[in-house]
């Protein structure tokens, strides 16, 4: 019998047993009727009164009992918020969209305020004709929906020399997937007129905040992919998300969906930016820095059991759950392992993986109350598979701290508790 094959019997008799029980307590119930029936003493009190009307709070905000399910921040990572990221609860999450009101951000300068009426997007350089946008003008284009991840490269940067932010919203959280709808980029390209020649040829982008945060981006992949995108999960960006418009560079680092778009101006060549030279590059071992690296590779986690989502139940069946994604493609596998890496199992993949975009894995399982090395294993459709941080040092070092898409270590204890740790 297969480990898979017991899970599902054990939780079956599991299952089986609550609904014996239940029974034998509505049996003695009615053989002592005199006796309070346990089952409907433990729901008294429900179903009696009437709850709130419709207007009592025209938007949507998460129930009290749910308020801790909030982007956090690190205090000491950066000396101002106004330069600064707070992380996705990514631990308290399910499925895979992100819902904007908890999605992580991360500022240069400043998440600033620009109304729809002040909004203008500029489209100059190499075009036949240089071209000032409106909001209202890009809505008047044909629009495009799709689901992404937008993952900063810095994420799980923290722990490139060792195990240290404990929980996976702080090691993983710099990430969230969200449905985008906007234009293509190319469409305002084509609308202003492409060179003849595009050969060599790239995209320099720049935002309205006082950072500009530009960003040059081979014509290639502006052509392909790249959204000029207004709305987010079906409402408005949010101010933190680059309201009224940001890009979507499917895939690639988030520091190039440049927020509260500004300009776009074709060249001859890459600008070579503050923010693609001294900073988004990987230092390796002997000094050197990598650059171009825009790609995000396949990476996953665990975010249950995590340190911020304990185990609260004692033995028995259980969801081992967790995120993975690439920018590579789809993800094809994930593979979950209880012991470090020593063995794995095959995770259900909640739905078929899609390009670019988060996918939900499951391990149903039984857990036997003993410590667990809970690790996850993602696989994409190029082939790719994730790597440990041993070998991502064999070939980079500890100097980085973009780009870590090692596999993660939960130690999940007897007690149900995790921390963050490092196997060899």
């Amino acid at each position: 019998m297969t480990d898979e094959t017991k899970a599902g019997t054990s939780r079956r008799a599991f299952l089986r047993g609550s609904v014996a029980l239940g029974g034998a307590v509505l049996g003695a119930g009615a053989a002592r009727a005199a006796e309070p029936d346990p089952l409907i003493t433990e729901t008294q009190g429900f179903a009696q009164s009437l709850g709130d009307g419709v207007d009592a709070t025209p938007y949507g905000l998460p129930i009290e009992y749910e308020s801790d399910v909030i982007r956090r921040n690190v205090e000491w990572l950066t000396a101002d918020t106004i330069s600064s990221i707070n992380f996705t609860p990514i631990h308290a999450l399910d499925g895979t969209i992100t819902p904007q009101g908890c999605a992580f951000e991360r500022h240069h300068s400043g998440a600033i305020d620009m109304s729809k009426d002040e909004y203008r997007l500029m489209v100059n350089g190499l075009v036949g004709t240089p071209l000032v946008f409106t909001y209202s003008d890009l809505e008047r284009f044909p629009r495009e929906n799709h689901v992404y991840f937008c993952e900063c490269a810095a994420n799980t940067g923290m722990e490139w020399a060792g195990a240290q932010l404990n929980g996976a919203q702080f090691t993983h959280g710099m990430i969230h997937n969200m449905e985008y709808s906007g234009v293509p980029l190319r469409t305002l390209l084509e609308e202003a007129g492409l060179p003849d020649d595009l050969d060599g040829k790239w995209v320099y982008v720049e935002g309205h905040d006082a950072s500009s945060n530009g960003r040059s981006i081979p014509i290639e992949k502006a052509l392909d992919d790249v959204l000029v995108a207004f709305k987010a999960n079906g409402e408005a960006l949010r101010k933190e998300h680059g309201y009224p418009v940001r890009l979507v560079v499917p895939g690639w680092e988030g520091n190039m969906w440049v927020k509260w778009l500004r300009r776009i101006e074709i060249t001859d060549g890459p600008v070579e930016s503050r923010e693609e030279t001294s900073k988004y590059t990987d230092t390796l071992a002997d000094g050197t820095s990598r650059k171009w690296t825009w790609v995000m590779d396949a990476k996953s986690v665990v975010t249950s059991p995590s340190p911020q989502a304990p185990i609260s139940h004692g033995p028995g069946p259980m969801v081992i759950t967790g995120l993975a994604w690439s920018g590579h493609g789809a993800i094809t596998r994930v593979d979950v392992s209880k012991d470090g890496g020593k063995t794995w199992e095959t995770a259900r993949l909640a739905k078929p993986g899609e390009k670019m975009a988060l996918t939900r894995f499951y391990l149903d399982t039984v857990w036997d109350g003993s410590e667990m090395l809970l690790q996850s294993r993602a696989m994409d459709e190029t082939g790719y598979v994730q790597p440990t941080k041993t070998q991502l040092r064999e070939v980079r070092g500890e100097n980085s701290i973009y780009h870590n898409n090692c596999i993660q270590t939960w130690h999940v204890k007897e007690n149900g508790e995790a921390e963050n740790v490092e196997v060899s």
